[in-house]
Parts: structure tokens; C-alpha cells; sequence
């Protein structure tokens, strides 16, 4: 079987990057014969989860994060490096297993 140039091949990145979105709906088949795009797309339940996940509300503990500043202002913030390399230690550990 010959392959010609005619072929339809997946877009590269760069190709749906530098494209309207117009462009790139048509070029995947979505959108209408009229140039309106108004597509749908139905989430599984686990990717709603990724998604709530992404929210970020739960990312930073502000209040945490304020009292470590006020510490490292103050000079009483005190550093265990002990602790920090039985952690590092630790966490080495459980990779190789």
C-alpha cells in the first residue's frame, strides 16, 4: 500500500498552538457546517476528581505559612537538621523498596 501526501496525520503541538480555535475544532471535527462551536464533553468521575483536586483552595495553610514568617522575623525559628536528614533518610528508604 503507497502512502501519499493526502494521508491525514495528528497535528503536532506547534501546529494546534499557532491555530485559532476555530481552526483546531474544524480540524478534529468539531463545531458545525455553520462556524458555530458548541461542543460537549462528558467528564468520567475520576477525572471530575483530578479536577477538584486542581481547585487549589487546599494547596497552602496560610495561617502555617504566617507563622513561620513571623518566625523567621522574630529569629526564633530553630531548624532540627537532625530531624530534616532522618527524613530525607527515611524517604530514600522507602523509594528503593
Amino acid at each position: 500500500m503507497k502512502i501519499n501526501s493526502t494521508t491525514n496525520r495528528p497535528l503536532s503541538a506547534d501546529a494546534v498552538g499557532n491555530r485559532p480555535e476555530s481552526a483546531v475544532a474544524q480540524a478534529y471535527g468539531a463545531g458545525s457546517a455553520s462556524g458555530s462551536s458548541s461542543s460537549q464533553v462528558a467528564l468520567s468521575s475520576a477525572s471530575r476528581k483530578m479536577l477538584a483536586l486542581q481547585d487549589g483552595s487546599n494547596d497552602i495553610n496560610v495561617e502555617r505559612v504566617a507563622a513561620i514568617r513571623a518566625a523567621i522575623a522574630s529569629g526564633q525559628l530553630k531548624i532540627d537538621t537532625g530531624r530534616i536528614a532522618d527524613s530525607l533518610i527515611a524517604s530514600a528508604r522507602d523509594l528503593l523498596k
